[in-house]
This record gives structure tokens, sequence and C-alpha cells, in this order.
């Protein structure tokens, strides 16, 4: 085991016991809506988290990238769902994908990639599974359920000989929520609009068996899936600031943190400085729209226990400025140089994203073990 006096920082941590209980709760709760959990390993980028919370099994998993795709196939994951409209300059790797035996799903929302997709199938010697993103609430990507392209686009790809799979949707505007009762509802319009649209195609001679929905928002305060096959949800496993604002966690849940070291002041303007600025922490001002801003992270001990009212005001690309809330330059503590801190982030993807291992910490706080996370397209 390593003392965190003993890391190079900045440092990515990450707590074992938080990650294991934050994966059982939602696991366990999917599970007793009588369906299953596709979990999005976006947010880890890492074998080792993704076996905490699905164990040996391999799957299922969505992604984000293809390389994603490609690195968790290596390891044995065999039931991907690549979880982005797929662009046409990326077919070729999909199919080497499914031609390697994967039950590889790929999402589109349009007739032109429904036409394409089609054609690039054609003599690949390779079963791709197609879902037609839903957008359920305005909030990006996909079809409304009740468009006419919804069918125009299955019967584009039933000519070229791809049958419709399913439909997939993400609620994303769960993340402007302010109360769970606001998420829920948002969850119960997810869930709707994905069971209406699969429905329009099963009417119209489309087999449409995969109804996929998620969010870990509308994941967590669910409460019927009738009619859903799937849940997917990532950022459950580490949480961060942005889900504890909108109360989907506290902050004690939040299992990752970021490692620095003080290593200056600024005392008339109440500054103390360390070496995570945003290249460590990433820019993401995810609570700024929030009742309770967080600046760009949240100031904890070296023991992971947040210092009242202490957080990340400023960067540069190597600085973090640390300062009280208030901006009283009187109320900020003593941080003696070389004072280790650990920062908690706005948004577990972004931070994580900027390392190649997470530290993982064990019981007493030391580290028991590095477990590598990869990047990239």
């Amino acid at each position: 085991m390593t003392e965190l006096a003993g890391l190079d920082t900045p440092s990515l941590l990450l707590e074992r016991a938080k990650l294991e209980t934050n994966a059982k709760r939602l696991s366990s709760h999917i599970a007793a809506l009588g369906t299953r959990l596709r979990l999005h390993v976006k947010t880890a980028k890492c074998v080792e988290v993704t076996r905490v919370v699905l164990g040996e099994a391999g799957g299922p998993i969505a992604v984000s990238t293809l390389k994603e795709a490609e690195v968790f196939a290596q390891h044995g994951y065999r039931d991907i769902l690549y979880a982005v409209c797929i662009a046409p300059n990326k077919f070729v790797r999909a199919i080497a994908l499914a031609q390697r035996g994967l039950r590889l799903s790929v999402v589109l929302d349009s007739i032109e990639s429904a036409r394409s997709l089609a054609q690039a199938l054609r003599g690949a010697r390779a079963a791709v599974q197609v879902l037609i993103e839903i957008d359920s609430d305005g909030h990006r990507a996909g079809l409304a359920a009740d468009d006419p392209r919804l069918l125009e686009v299955a019967a584009e790809l039933a000519r070229g000989g791809a049958a419709v799979s399913g439909v997939m949707t993400h609620a994303g505007d769960s993340y402007n929520c302010r109360s769970t009762d606001a998420i829920r509802e948002i969850a119960r319009r997810e869930r709707d609009a994905a069971v209406h649209a699969a429905t329009r195609l099963r009417d119209a001679g489309h087999p449409a068996s995969v109804v996929s929905v998620g969010s870990t928002p509308t994941a967590t305060f669910i409460d019927d899936l009738e009619g859903v096959t799937e849940v997917r949800a990532g950022v459950f496993v580490f949480f961060d600031l942005v889900m504890a604002g909108i109360g989907v966690c506290a902050v004690d849940d939040i299992a990752i943190s970021v490692l620095a070291t003080v290593t200056g002041h600024q005392r008339d303007k109440g500054w103390a400085i360390t070496d995570a600025g945003w290249m460590a922490l990433s820019r993401d001002r995810g609570t700024a729209r929030q009742p309770l801003d967080q600046g760009y992270g949240v100031v904890c001990d070296a023991a992971g226990r947040p210092i009242p009212d202490l957080i990340v005001s400023e960067v540069s690309q190597e600085h973090g400025i640390v300062t009280h809330r208030s901006g009283d330059p009187c109320r900020l503590p003593e941080l003696p140089v070389g004072s280790l801190l650990r920062i908690l982030p706005n948004h577990a993807c972004a931070t994580a994203a900027q390392y190649d291992c997470y530290r993982v910490l064990g019981g007493g706080g030391r580290v028991e073990a590095t477990w590598n996370r990869f990047s990239g397209w």
C-alpha cells in the first residue's frame, strides 16, 4: 500500500468502497424493476471499474467511442451498444467489430444514415443491430416518438436488408431538474416515448424488440419500467457535484477526487494556489446553473472531508485558486505550502478524462491498486 504523500500531484483518486456501494445501489434498483442495466463505460473507461459493476460476465455495456468498444471487446465484452448516432466514416470499424462475433448495436436517426448503413452492410457478412434514436425531451439528437420519419427510417433500413432492432433514448434534460419529482416525471416521459416509438415500429411490421432508455438521474428515480428492456447509466459509478446538486446523490457518495498540493498563497486576496488547474480538473462548470455554484470543485482535506465553503474558484492551465466561497480573504483557513488537498469534480467524466489511471483507495485511505484508463476515439 502507498500513502497519499507518496503520490505525484495532481493524481486521480478512486475510493473503492464508494464505487462498490454506488454500483450495488443502482444495479439493485433496476433489477427490482424487472429489467437489466447496461453500464455506460464512457465515464470510467476502465475494465476494472466495469468488473466491479457487472462482474466477470462480459456485458452488457454502452460506449461513446468505437475505441471503447474495441478495448472492451479485447477484454471479453460481447454485447456492446455504440450509443451515439453513427457517422458514415465509422461504418468500416463498426462492421469489423461485428465480424469478430460481437453483438454490436449502432444508433441512427435519419433516412440518409439508414440508407448509407444498409449499403455498407450489404455483403459484409456481419450482423449489426440497428436502433433508432428517439428524442424524448428536446435535449439533443433523435426523432420524436410520433414523428412520421420514424417509420420512413425503418422502411429505408428494411429495403436495404437491415432490420430495426429497436429504439433508444437519453433524457439529458434530467440534468437540469431541481427536484426528484421533476426527474421522476422526465423518467416517465423517457420511458413512455421509447415504448410508444417501439410500438409504432412493431405495428408497422418491424421487429423493434429493444427498448433502451437511461441517464443516471432517470435511472435513479424511475419507479416503473414496463415495456423497457434495458436501462443505460454511467456516471453513477463515481457521481459528481452536478449529480449532488440535483439531489441524485450526496456529496459523500462521490467516489473520485483529484489529489492536489498547495504550492503558494496570495494572502491579500485570500488565495491558496494548488498544482491542479483546468488540465487536472477540466473546465466543466456544470454547477454554475445550479442554486449552489461549486466553482471548479469542492475542496476537501487529505482524508476526503469537505472543508466548509472552500472551493476552487479560478483555474489556469496548471494552477488552481482555492478561496472561501464568500471571497472574504480573512476566511481562508491555514493551508501551508505542501498541504495535500482533494478536489471533488463537477463532472466525473470530464475530470477523469485528464488521467491515464486511477489510484484506488482502500481501507485507511491508502492506495491499494492502480487501475489504468484510456482515452481517444
